[in-house]
């Protein structure tokens, strides 16, 4: 049962389902979830007057605006990816100014031409060749445009990616990644366009990398993991041989597997060793990596990637890591979910901000395990929601992109 109280009344315990103030002036990701005492303590201090609880899924109040103890329990499920204090969107971040679809178009072209100049300039640096890279810098310029115009055009498309395209496909991605996130924290425009070079370039060291060790499907040998994690340094003695003197970006294609807690690779820099576009650079070359089919392993869930991702102590910048979530939005496009009505649906499109639901296009009943009626139905509007994350390998789906794109 749903029921509006006022923020005086909350209680840990109970299970928020809508906040009633300025989306922009509370700091939590969901609009959904179970609060703690915590929560409820950053709410009362916030222009949030009144909030909508379900008493269904958590604590209820008495007539006298008390908890009521014998409410259900907390949810853990609904818990677990509360990413709270987190940074309000800046007024410089990126903004959608080109519909889904249009962008699509364009970003396809980006993709293909992105796609054949990193396997370009893989091809001459495995042939001891030192590459041009005024082409990177043209690229790199469409791809910072095609995000300027939506966000989420380009970033969504390029995870897509077969086990054979990835090591040309990732760079593009990081590229756009990048480019988004450093949109979203306002970086000065030089910082923007470095951020989307330093994509684009941070992987050019796995040229020197067997592509049998690569592609293989296995574990690597102790041998072949060397030669992996040599990558980065390689990458930053090509580019350098190439004429890049940008320090920036030289840094972000040594150091993007460094971690904040000085556990990364290759010199186990400190956090404050770590300058901004690298700790970009660290997420989204992670997020890319694991929402991609690999030849070792089939890609994860991009909103079940965003919650491991944020479990990981010590790995990444929070602040980086939290403003992926909002490009991205908690439940990225092409995300797998449930819906309270047992419907399963792809997520086709972003809500008006971050904390808003997504709009889906819901074609799968997992009560009767049938396809039905495909329809697009906009959660924010709905009396329905998303309970959960499904796994598109484990219901045997394939392609699902096919679903949201045009």
């Amino acid at each position: 049962m749903l029921k509006t109280i006022q923020t005086q009344s909350l209680k840990a315990g109970m299970y928020v389902v809508k906040l009633h103030g300025p989306w922009l002036q509370h700091p939590f990701w969901r609009t959904r979830f179970v609060v703690d005492q915590d929560d409820v303590d950053t709410l009362l201090a916030r222009p949030v007057d009144r909030v909508d609880i379900d008493t269904d899924r958590g604590g209820d109040v008495d007539a006298a605006g008390n908890e009521d103890a014998n409410g259900p329990m907390p949810c853990a499920d609904d818990a677990a990816f509360v990413l709270a204090a987190g940074l309000p969107p800046k007024s410089g971040g990126a903004q959608a100014h080109a519909g889904m679809g249009d962008e699509l178009a364009r970003a396809r072209l980006i993709c293909d031409d992105g796609r054949a100049l990193v396997e370009a300039m893989f091809g001459e640096l495995r042939m001891g060749r030192t590459i041009v890279l005024d082409g990177a810098r043209d690229l790199a310029a469409r791809i910072d445009a095609s995000v300027s115009r939506n966000p989420l055009a380009l970033v969504s498309l390029a995870r897509l990616k077969t086990a054979d395209d990835y090591t040309y496909l990732h760079s593009v991605a990081v590229a756009g990644l990048m480019s988004a996130v450093a949109r979203d924290l306002a970086l000065p425009e030089q910082q923007r366009e470095r951020a989307a070079i330093a994509g684009l370039l941070h992987d050019m060291g796995k040229a020197h990398v067997p592509p049998s060790i690569l592609n293989k499907p296995g574990k690597l040998l102790d041998e072949e993991m060397a030669l992996m994690r040599d990558h980065p340094a390689a990458g930053e003695r090509l580019l350098r041989d190439a004429g890049l003197e940008d320090a920036d970006v030289l840094h972000v294609v040594r150091h993007h597997h460094e971690r904040m807690d000085g556990n990364g690779y290759p010199d186990r820099l400190a956090a404050e060793d770590l300058p901004v576009l690298t700790r970009i650079s660290a997420v989204c070359d992670v997020y890319d990596a694991i929402t991609s089919n690999r030849p070792y392993k089939a890609g994860w869930d991009p909103a079940e990637s965003l919650r491991r991702m944020a479990s990981w102590q010590g790995h990444f910048d929070p602040l980086a890591l939290k403003s992926l979530v909002r490009v991205l939005g908690i439940y990225p496009v092409g995300s797998l979910v449930r819906l309270a009505s047992d419907l399963l649906a792809v997520v086709v499109a972003p809500g008006d901000h971050p904390l808003a639901p997504p709009r889906v296009r819901i074609f799968f009943s997992a009560r009767s395990r049938s396809h039905v009626f495909r329809r697009d139905v906009d959660l924010g509007a709905s009396s329905d929601r998303i309970v959960g994350i499904e796994s598109a390998q484990a219901w045997g789906f394939r392609d699902l992109e096919k679903l949201w794109i045009p």
